[in-house]
């Protein structure tokens, strides 16, 4: 007989196949899995899968009592109360790395789009201005990558990823995170001094209580009229209602975002604005990273059943 796991989130079926192929799957599909399953049924969960994000709280766990693994489709795991998990006895593992690249192309795609007002000049195009001369405001010559100060908060794989790329721009890079690294690139002591240094932010940092709203008002000022923020970590990172002032009244250039504080709900104060470029959590959904991230959540599936640790078991510090 198959062993039995949750499916805590709501993933579109494709992801859950190989999975399927492997076990006894019982979705919950996003809901509360007593809404879904009798307690009968949750009596002999052991593993669930869920995504990172989605908040997974001590009552969700109690509702299993022989509950022993929560596995992380993908890297994140800031929905899942660590605190409440360890209490009971429960692992709780991720897929670390496994979708890093997809997430820098990402990143860099936004910088690049955004900086270069890519939606803009496709509109310009589109709309026939281009073909009929019309003068646009929006299409003067921007600063290119050449000379570029790129810093980056949070330098873990993702960061290092971005690094790697933006570099071959011919840019100068910086970084901040919690410790200093043993990287080709300049370290600041603090978020502040790398946004005073800095004409682009890229935001790879692991979400979490000390980094909620990091990126503030403050830190936006610091980084200037003539500044960037990309986002591609967590939407919590960066104070949403101050970043939407900030480009609203233009104390930084523009931003180009893959999260948001409530996905997937972008506010229309955000959407209605030209200097913001912005994609649907996207990533690390490319066929490579869907793939590692399985290989990551299977190999924990296997371990835990088999009573052994989990290869990828969440690592705090």
């Amino acid at each position: 007989m198959p062993e039995k796991v949750l499916i805590y989130s709501r993933f579109p079926k494709a992801q859950m196949e190989r999975f399927g192929e492997r076990f006894e799957l019982l979705n919950a599909a996003g809901k509360a899995p007593n809404e879904v399953f009798s307690a009968d049924q949750l009596a002999s969960i052991r593993a669930l899968i869920t995504a990172g994000g989605t908040p997974l709280r001590a009552e969700a766990m109690d509702m299993m009592p022989k509950l022993g693994a929560i596995i992380c489709y993908g890297t994140g795991y800031d929905g899942v109360d660590l605190a409440a998990a360890a209490k009971r006895n429960i692992a709780v593992g991720h897929s670390p790395g496994a979708n890093a690249a997809s997430v820098a192309d990402i990143a860099v795609t936004l910088m690049l789009a955004a900086t270069r007002r890519l939606l803009v000049a496709d509109d310009y195009v589109r709309a026939g201005s281009w073909a009929a001369a019309k003068p646009s405001p929006m299409m003067r010559p921007q600063a290119g990558m050449l000379g570029r100060n790129i810093g980056i908060y949070g330098m873990g794989e993702i960061g290092r990823k971005i690094a790697a790329r933006v570099a071959a721009f011919e840019t100068e890079v910086g970084y901040f995170s919690r410790s200093k690294h043993d990287v080709p690139y300049r370290y600041f002591p603090s978020l502040d001094a790398l946004a005073e240094w800095c004409s682009v932010l890229m935001v790879a940092v692991r979400a979490g209580a000390d980094t909620h709203h990091a990126v503030d008002a403050n830190i936006l000022r610091k980084l200037g009229k003539d500044g960037y923020v990309v986002n591609i970590s967590r939407g919590s990172v960066i104070d949403q209602p101050a970043l939407i002032a900030a480009l609203t009244d233009q104390t930084i250039a523009g931003a180009g975002l893959d999260v948001y504080a409530k996905e997937p709900h972008a506010p229309d104060a955000l959407t209605a604005l030209p200097n913001v470029v912005l994609s649907p959590h996207i990533g690390g959904h490319t066929l490579e990273s869907h793939v590692a991230m399985q290989n990551c959540v299977l190999a924990n599936l296997d371990a835990f059943f088999a009573g052994k640790p989990l290869p990828y078991k969440v690592v705090l510090g």
